[in-house]
């Protein structure tokens, strides 16, 4: 055999071998071998069909990463036109009755006659697309347009990695396939976080993101973004053996190895209709990619052409949409809302508009580093989106309708100090959030700081937990921590399910821990940035509180591990009035230690590792996410560098996550981080 027949067995063995592997990892989504085996494989077949052009074809793997750009899009004219199916407004299930009610007319079906079989699928947010397929392999790819006319956007398709270049089985001369282009939601943050980095534009929503990817005129940009597909229909179909019903039509481009939705049922009339629709509902927020509705159809192929068309719409089919979790509305104003934590949080002040299925007045805006990226201002109209129980949000401004130079919103600025307490409101340098330094002292952090004051770490006052302490603040009994030291057995004997045995105990349990360390004391404070393993090395590099109390930033920084950042948390927290006083207040009430601490060796599974915290997590507030690493010898950094060891990111993770991605730096979510506590990581 010569070795040019060698080359070309291989090449066409590389070629189905990674088919095999795309169908498995984007179709499947079971993938079968490692990414560098992978990579190995990919690598091998671009190196032969460089050495032998001759072997390069149309279906081969290499064509995904995208050709030449294009100085415009060719029209396509559809051999079977691509229409648009009507769409229910009655997002209720008599929407469901009424279609049915509809097909049974138009078919002359009686009450005595059965239920009409349908087939239901979802109806997905992205952008339809024709591929046409001419003796197993993909020659063209066309957007719809306007339903007779769309754009060849072959090469852009050709990156989709979930779209086969050659189907499986036996070929037929031509196979047309309708289907959808999306982005799933986790792909399209992933991307936003990459473009954000580099300081490139970012998408509103994910159906842009696939829209915008697929008519990109160089096909290397679509190549990069994250693009996924679901088969839902047919186009123009030669020496293909068509199914009987709809249901059998997908079953049959699935065999083909076309990715088809595992959401779809056959049913039964009206009842069955609705049902589907209300168990979608329910499954709708998480799905990991965006739906608008559901869609039905006649399932007989046979029924279908009966029923025919109306206008441009098929009478056998309509969408069933679900309330629009997006809406434009006027954006009157900018407030905050100060947290638990003392994080402000600007929310927008709403025109009320009917989004996600109820009127929403307020939305959130997360933070000034997302005002400034989507560049919202005052007096915008917004897109505003609201999915299930989330917290309605503004996604972006339509800048095209905005009149005149609007003022851009900025937060310190606006609030220098807390609108709850009056305290002086930071921002740390690498930190996405804005907080209020009033910690002791703000109401609207009273519950979080007394309960981490109490808590068996600090001052360790057993008893003291979130029930109780959410009673004493409602009803105004405790304010700040000094309040604590200040109760009776009467106040405490009075509260629902507490008793005279119950205060005797607490007020012991208070009474002892009137005896601490200054380390405990400190990290009792709840000063950002700092935890136990900061608090003891205060305590022993000062020696005394007066001392500490009077230390301004360099001073601070003089410390082991306290660097910039932790050294600003503190002297932000000590030079507020506010807690200075609260501080006072709790000596007189007889809280002491005695002066200087004795070192301690660290011991746990993270010692000598340091870890940075980003956002907010699902269960643990920083500080109890600090507390436990540094109970088990780890420590926790205010910023990233090359010295990080881990970054520990939750929801609406800031600039850190970025820098850590930068630098290739390991991260972990909670569920990561106490699988590394308990010893599996």
């Amino acid at each position: 055999m010569s070795g040019e027949s060698n080359a070309a067995e291989r090449a066409a063995a590389l070629r189905a071998e990674i088919a095999r592997y795309d169908h498995a990892y984007y179709v499947l989504d079971a993938p079968t071998v490692p990414d560098a085996e992978y990579d190995r494989l990919f690598r091998e077949l671009e190196a032969l069909e460089a050495d032998h052009p001759e072997l390069c074809t149309p279906d081969s793997p290499t064509r995904r990463v995208g050709g030449k750009p294009l100085a415009q899009f060719t029209p396509v004219r559809h051999r079977v036109p691509m229409l648009s199916i009507r769409t229910e407004t009655d997002t209720e299930a008599s929407g469901a009755y009424a279609f049915d009610a509809r097909i049974r007319r138009e078919l002359g079906l009686g009450e005595d006659d059965g239920p009409v079989e349908y087939a239901a699928e979802l109806k997905f947010d992205g952008l339809a697309i024709n591929l046409r397929y001419e003796h197993g392999v993909l020659v063209q790819a066309a957007t719809r347009g306007d339903g007779e006319t769309g754009e060849d956007v072959t090469q852009n398709i050709r990156t989709v990695r979930a779209i086969p270049l050659r189907l499986k089985g036996a070929a037929p001369e031509v196979l047309e396939v309708r289907g959808e282009v999306y982005m799933r939601r986790d792909d399209f943050e992933r991307m936003n976080a990459r473009q954000l980095a580099a300081e490139e534009k970012t998408f509103v929503n994910p159906r842009n993101a696939a829209a915008g990817s697929i008519r990109q005129l160089d096909p290397g940009i679509a190549a990069r973004r994250p693009l996924s597909f679901f088969a839902y229909g047919l186009g123009e179909t030669v020496g293909w053996q068509v199914p009987e019903t709809h249901s059998g039509v997908l079953d049959a481009l699935q065999e083909h190895g076309l990715p088809v939705c595992k959401h779809r049922e056959v049913l039964q009339g009206a009842d069955g209709l609705a049902g589907f629709h209300a168990r979608i509902d329910a499954l709708r927020d998480s799905l990991p990619f965006d739906i608008d509705g559901v869609v039905y159809k006649v399932d007989s192929l046979a029924l279908q052409q009966r029923l025919g068309f109306v206008t441009r719409e098929p009478r056998w089919a309509v969408a069933h949409k679900y309330p629009a979790q997006e809406a434009v509305t006027l954006l009157r104003g900018i407030e905050v809302q100060v947290g638990r934590t003392g994080a402000l949080t600007p929310v927008a002040r709403l025109e009320p508009v009917f989004v996600g299925g109820v009127t929403v007045n307020n939305a959130t805006l997360h933070n000034q580093d997302e005002i400034d990226r989507k560049d919202v201002r005052i007096g915008d109209w917004v897109i505003v989106r609201r999915a299930g129980d989330v917290i309605p949000e503004v996604v972006a401004p339509i800048v095209e309708r905005r009149t005149g130079e609007l003022p851009r919103f900025d937060l310190l600025a606006r609030y220098p100090t807390c609108p709850v307490c009056g305290s002086h409101v930071v921002r740390g340098e690498d930190e996405a959030v804005a907080r209020c330094t009033g910690g002791l002292f703000c109401p609207a952090q009273r519950k979080q700081a007394l309960l981490h004051f109490a808590g068996r770490r600090a001052m360790d006052i057993d008893g003291l937990g979130e029930k109780l302490v959410d009673q004493l603040v409602d009803a105004a009994i405790v304010k700040t921590p000094v309040d604590i030291y200040r109760l009776g057995i009467l106040a405490l004997a009075n509260l629902e399910r507490m008793g005279e045995k119950s205060a005797q105990n607490l007020l012991a349990a208070i009474d002892k821990s009137r005896n601490t360390t200054l380390a405990r004391f400190i990290f009792a404070l709840g000063i950002r940035n700092v935890g136990e393993a900061t608090a003891r090395d205060l305590a022993r590099h000062f020696g005394n509180l007066d001392a500490l109390l009077q230390a301004e930033e360099a001073a601070l920084q003089q410390v082991p591990d306290v660097g910039p950042i932790v050294a600003r948390s503190i002297a932000e927290f000590l030079g507020e009035p506010h807690n200075r006083e609260v501080i006072e207040q709790l000596r007189a009430a007889g809280v002491q230690w005695e002066e200087g601490e004795p070192s301690a060796a660290a011991s746990g599974r993270l010692i000598g590792k340091t870890l940075v915290l980003t956002g907010t997590l699902p269960t643990l507030s920083r500080d109890e996410a600090k507390a436990l690493i540094e109970a088990q010898g780890g420590k926790v950094a205010g910023s990233v560098s090359k010295k990080t060891d881990y970054v520990v990111a939750g929801a609406e993770a800031g600039s850190k996550l970025a820098k850590a991605q930068e630098l290739g730096i390991a991260v972990l979510d909670e569920e990561g981080l106490m699988a590394m506590l308990a010893g599996a990581g």
